[in-house]
């Protein structure tokens, strides 16, 4: 412990703790400033989250966790918090992720489960304003796709096509806001959902950045994740089941056909988003692990759009401008059967 953060985290689980027979164990970071510890005392585990507050911001953290806690949610209870140091102290989950045991066995079973939990974060009365996924944030978030990966393929579009791409994005992002509107956890995907021991619903992490925004997104995080691919009868299959349990209101003039396309779509806006964050994530913060990631999101991408004519054109300039270059140099996605 030499750094002055790391004095400081110390003192703090002292206090905390009342004691200084803890052990830190430092995990492995992801894809921002927080850092996680495994605080082990006697035969109690705690997990300690360290953001510190000129590079991050905890307070979404907290106040998002306390509120889905007390409204069912199973998120990990805050056992102590100091937002002025960004500290907090907070329950262990433990270390299985839902991503280790997915396999053609398990998944339907696991994705039913995680689909009843979705169903009931999306029945919370929102009592606390949660920002809006509003047009100007999906649009801004697409545009991610224009200001990082174009410029890293050396690709510059004409004033057409700049045009082709706006107008795309444009009818993406109002599709989204005319679905039923819900809490939405924005990154519910097999990463961020764990199995704790002995319990039969799964912890659900990572929810700071949680909005209210179209009931189909996080069902499209999960069934059609960045990180691992199903079938594509099987994702409809999954649709079907997830549709099957939403409530009367959401389905009022809303066949599953219209779901299904409501879901495609959302898909579209979020792989678009994704594409542009993955790119930024390297050339911006020099973090290379999401690059090989990035074909499967691209496949993803080419396949769903195909059945839309509203997206013709668009999708023309990624077959002919775009393919080329992010082939030379990001690959080719080899499609699961």
């Amino acid at each position: 412990m030499n750094t002055q953060r790391e004095q400081l985290i110390q003192t703090w689980l002292q206090a905390t703790l009342q004691t200084d027979q803890f052990e830190i164990n430092f995990l492995a970071g992801d894809a921002s400033f927080r850092r996680y510890a495994r605080i082990k005392l006697q035969n109690k585990t705690y997990m300690l989250m360290d953001a510190p507050p000129e590079k991050e911001d905890c307070v979404p953290f907290v106040e998002i966790d306390e509120f889905f806690d007390q409204n069912g949610v199973r998120v990990p209870h805050i056992v102590a918090k100091d937002l002025s140091l960004g500290l907090l102290l907070l329950e262990d989950f433990g270390d299985v992720v839902l991503s280790t045991l997915l396999n053609d066995d398990t998944v339907d079973q696991y994705y039913a489960q995680s689909f009843k939990q979705l169903i009931d974060l999306q029945q919370i009365d929102v009592h606390q304003q949660l920002p809006a996924y509003s047009y100007e944030k999906l649009m801004t978030e697409m545009r991610l796709l224009t200001e990082w990966m174009l410029p890293s393929l050396e690709i510059q579009p004409t004033e057409q096509q700049l045009e082709t791409i706006e107008q795309a994005f444009d009818f993406l992002a109002i599709e989204a806001i005319n679905q039923p509107q819900v809490i939405v956890h924005r990154d519910y995907h097999s990463r961020n959902l764990m199995k704790i021991e002995n319990e039969q619903v799964l912890g659900v992490i990572d929810f700071q950045d949680a909005v209210i925004g179209a009931d189909t997104y996080d069902l499209i995080s999960i069934t059609r994740d960045a990180y691992v691919q199903w079938n594509a009868a099987r994702v409809y299959g999954w649709f079907e089941v997830f549709y099957n349990l939403l409530p009367a209101t959401a389905k009022e003039n809303r066949s599953f056909e219209q779901f299904k396309r409501d879901a495609d779509f959302m898909a579209i806006q979020r792989h678009l988003k994704i594409l542009g964050i993955f790119v930024r994530l390297f050339e911006r913060d020099g973090k290379s692990g999401y690059l090989k990631d990035l074909p499967r999101v691209m496949w993803y991408l080419l396949e769903e759009s195909q059945t839309y004519t509203e997206l013709n054109d668009f999708m023309q300039f990624v077959h002919d401008v775009v393919m080329p270059k992010f082939i030379a140099k990001y690959g080719e996605y080899e499609v699961v059967a």
